[in-house]
């Protein structure tokens, strides 16, 4: 079991309740070490002084904030230490809001909220039912590792949440980033009703379990095969397409392919596709055969290997 990486007090009002604060994402992040090509010495990183080239200890280094034209105010780490946020006890709840009305680009990290003990369980029961019959989430400020945060504290199934949110201050505006935006032309009435028409078509009910790390996989499937010294046959990327794309027949396409079950429509001289077609399906990745599964409406796909997503795509 995890252990809480914050323990202290949930406050509402003069009600209080002990609690544990857990992480509820893991990182799956496949990490590797770094090695000189061609032999097994490992590469390490190590702090060096610029001018001099040599190794510098951690407790001989201090920090510098750069002031522009190379000039830099130090700052000595118990300095830091003197103005840094005590660690916080509690998560005072400041006020509540509409779940809604928080966009989700101010969301950061989410944890578990647990009571301490079984003996604070009716008081954490009760604000947890307060909180999902409201559909409310509590706005509070708390301090983690040094570091003061902006938190919503809202229901979960039979657990409260707590996600970390970014201030104000931390969010960048479009054009702060990429400069001046495009001009957006007004779109024609019939490519609106087609674009809606296709958002309609593809609107579905979110099955996260249906979504997998692809690319995760493949990196195992690579390390596993380069375990057993096999060769690794990487697929070619398709030539991006140079055509000048009709935008109302593109989208019309898509919305008669979505309709038809993502099938191509018979043409009045096809034949039964050949074993030479059908091995084509082969020849595609399991991401790509879980995406035409999904667009061809294969039911129980998620749950399916390779194998069978094969076959239930020749049988459709």
């Amino acid at each position: 079991m995890a252990r809480p990486v914050w323990s202290g007090a949930l406050s509402l009002g003069l009600v209080t309740v002990p609690v544990e604060l857990y992480p509820a994402v893991a990182d799956h992040t496949i990490h590797f070490h770094q090695f000189e090509r061609g032999t097994s010495d490992r590469i390490r990183n190590r702090r060096v002084n610029e001018r001099t080239g040599d190794e510098v200890t951690q407790d001989e280094i201090v920090k510098g904030y750069d002031l522009g034209g190379g000039d830099h105010v130090l700052v000595e780490p118990d300095e830091l230490d003197e103005i840094a946020p005590e660690r916080s006890r509690r998560i005072d709840i400041e006020q509540f809001v509409e779940l809604d009305e928080i966009d989700p680009w101010f969301f950061d990290k989410t944890y578990w909220l647990k009571p301490a003990k079984e003996d604070f369980a009716k008081a954490y029961g009760l604000l947890l039912q307060a909180m999902d019959r409201s559909e409310k989430a509590g706005v509070a400020k708390f301090v983690l590792r040094g570091k003061e945060y902006l938190a919503a504290v809202r229901a979960g199934e039979d657990v409260m949440v707590l996600n970390t949110l970014h201030f104000v201050a931390d969010l960048r505006k479009p054009k702060d980033v990429m400069g001046k935006l495009p001009e957006l032309p007004k779109p024609r009435p019939k490519e609106l009703d087609m674009a809606l028409a296709l958002v309609d078509e593809m609107t579905a009910p979110w099955k996260p379990e249906d979504y997998r790390d692809e690319y995760s996989k493949r990196v195992e499937e690579l390390i596993k095969a380069k375990e057993a010294g096999k060769e690794i046959a990487h697929e070619e990327e398709p030539e991006p397409s140079a055509d000048v794309v009709d935008l109302f027949e593109a989208l019309s396409r898509s919305v008669k392919n979505r309709k038809s079950g993502g099938k191509q429509p018979k043409k009045k001289a096809a034949k039964k596709p050949g074993p030479s077609e059908s091995s084509g399906l082969s020849e595609l990745s399991k991401a790509d055969l879980e995406k035409l599964a999904r667009e061809q409406g294969v039911k129980g796909r998620s749950k399916m290997t390779r194998a069978e997503l094969e076959k239930a795509l020749k049988a459709s």
